[in-house]
Formats: structure tokens, sequence, C-alpha cells
């Protein structure tokens, strides 16, 4: 199986404004072949979103969430393209549930792409170290999927929102999927900050 890197993922989600998960997941059917996974995205109907995501989202809105202890706070930017939607009241409940999953899961980046490449060949180098006791046409499958779950618990797009069952287990980039084609916009989760009392 294919290797499929972040910054093919990036590539492909770019081509075709499609969502980073959807652009994964052509890309792993595909066994890493670009002009097949744009086939597959098209023949699926999300290539559609090509159009907004090139669309520059400058509108939006500044959400937050205090947990109810006052000991963590979250302040998010979601943007979009008009006014219009910025005010929309499914909009903002989807800024309000980013601000509530970042509270609960603290992320530490919005997507794959902002973690560092030297960060993420130290982590890499540290799952190899890990697997060196098993056999060794499996190391690397190993250190990858540690690499995989790891990217997972950090990058906020890869997580599942916490309230699984509001969201049938679906990931935030899944949310902000749905929230783009509900509202035919851009939708962009452009940053966050978490704060916790005691924490550096």
């Amino acid at each position: 199986m294919a290797t499929i890197t972040a910054a093919d993922v990036k590539a492909l989600r770019e081509r075709t404004g499609a969502g980073m998960m959807d652009c994964k997941r052509a890309l792993e059917e595909s066994s890493g072949d670009a002009e097949m996974a744009v086939d597959l995205l098209r023949v699926k109907g999300q290539a559609q979103a090509a159009k907004r995501g090139a669309r520059a989202a400058s509108e939006g809105v500044v959400e937050s969430y205090i947990h109810a202890n006052g000991k963590i706070g979250v302040i998010v930017e979601i943007d979009c393209e008009t006014d219009f939607v910025a005010r929309n009241e499914d909009f903002r409940a989807f800024a309000r549930d980013v601000a509530l999953h970042v509270a609960a899961a603290a992320p530490l980046v919005v997507a794959e792409e902002d973690v560092p490449e030297e960060t993420r060949q130290a982590e890499l180098r540290i799952f190899e170290e890990q697997a060196l006791d098993k056999p060794e046409n499996v190391r690397g499958r190993i250190a990858d999927g540690r690499l995989k779950k790891w990217l997972d618990e950090i990058v906020l797009l890869n997580q599942p929102h916490v309230n699984g069952e509001k969201h049938e287990g679906r990931t935030i980039e899944e949310l902000r999927a749905q929230a783009a084609s509900k509202t035919g916009e851009n939708v962009v989760v452009r940053r966050f900050s978490r704060f916790a009392v005691g924490e550096e």
C-alpha cells in the first residue's frame, strides 16, 4: 500500500476543493494515484467544492466557550464568504461546536499541514525505534500507523467531535464540509486558542 503524505492530501485538496478526509480516503483507495483520486472524488460528487475552496473566506465569526468550572476557555475563528452566512444561526452553532470541542479535546493545530515537518519526522523516528522489536517487514507500517494515530490526536480537523452522539461520530473536517455544503460557501476553521488555568 502506498504511503499517503500530508503534502499529497494537501495538493489534492487544493486541486479539487474536497474535504481533507475525503481527499485522504480517495488517495488511499487509488493507492496514491492522484489522477485516479480526482476521478473518485468527482464520481462521489465531492469535487463540486472546488469552486467554493478557491473563493476567499474573509467574513466569519469569533466564537468563545468557557467551561462551567471557569478553568478552561477557548476562542475560535471560523470564516466564510459573506456577512449573511456569518450571521446565520447554523453557521454560528458550528463555530460554538468547534469551540466546545477544542476545550474538551485540546488539539494543538488546525490541520495536518500545520504540523512542522521536523516535528513529524522526530515523532516518526521515535515510533520507528519503538517498533525495533517487531519483525523487520512490518516496522514501517507500525511506525506509520502510530504517526497517523498521533496526528489524529493533535490535529483538530482529524478529531471526531467529542459529542459523538450528537454528531454521529463525524470528525471536525466532516462537520466543516457539511457546514460548507449547507451554506454553499467556503467555510474555513482559521485558528483557535485554548486557555487552561495553571497551564503554561
